[in-house]
């Protein structure tokens, strides 16, 4: 099963560049499955939405054909309901979304999941995803011109710059972490963009 599904993954990330690569997958299931064990969550969901969980992505591909490719590899491989619904669950709440999405999680699997997904947007691999990001969408890097908005208020898909990303996201994402693991993971890849974001602007002057 788990090998399919990594075949599954591997063909809807390929030629990514936006920062939601495979090798970004990776990322997320090995630190997902290491929170985890650390949580005692159920490791064949953690590893399921983990591989998964960009499929359905709206910043992707078109949601709802990737959510009936989904139910329909679900079929393939003879996932059993409940594992189904758990697993569906993640997807559906796990993204940022401007915080819109703010305690709509409600396992422990789903949690250990978002935490992975979420060290994975900050430190020097958030750093470097972001500019990805927002090149292959037609972001610029920087206009201190353009504030950052409130997303609860503002289109979160607007164009923007990508600096702006790091406060109306990324600052945000470590006290927002649910595990103790992944909050002691979350301080020193937060202090990192914080440093970087300094010399950052002390450049661009």
């Amino acid at each position: 099963m788990i090998k399919e599904t990594e075949q599954y993954v591997k063909d809807f990330h390929m030629g990514d560049s936006s920062g939601h690569d495979y090798a970004h997958i990776e990322r997320v299931r090995k630190m997902a499955l290491a929170i985890g064990r650390e949580e005692q969550a159920d490791l064949l969901i953690v590893e399921m939405a983990a591989l998964l969980h960009d499929t359905v992505d709206d910043k992707l591909t078109d949601a709802v054909t990737a959510w009936t490719r989904l139910e329909n590899f679900f079929d393939q491989i003879e996932l059993s309901p409940d594992k189904r619904n758990a697993i569906k669950h993640i997807l559906k709440y796990m993204s940022f979304k401007g915080g819109v999405n703010a305690g709509k999680l409600e396992t422990l699997e789903g949690k250990v999941v978002q935490d992975a997904d979420r060290l994975d947007a900050i430190g020097a691999i958030g750093i470097a995803r972001t500019f990805m990001y927002a090149g292959k969408f037609g972001d610029i890097m920087y206009d201190p011109l353009i504030p950052p908005r409130d997303l609860e208020e503002a289109d979160y898909r607007e164009k923007t710059h990508a600096i702006n990303h790091f406060y109306e996201k990324l600052f945000k994402l470590k006290d927002l972490m649910n595990t103790e693991s992944g909050r002691k993971m979350a301080v020193e890849r937060h202090e990192f963009m914080e440093t970087f974001i300094t010399q950052f602007k002390k450049e661009w002057q």
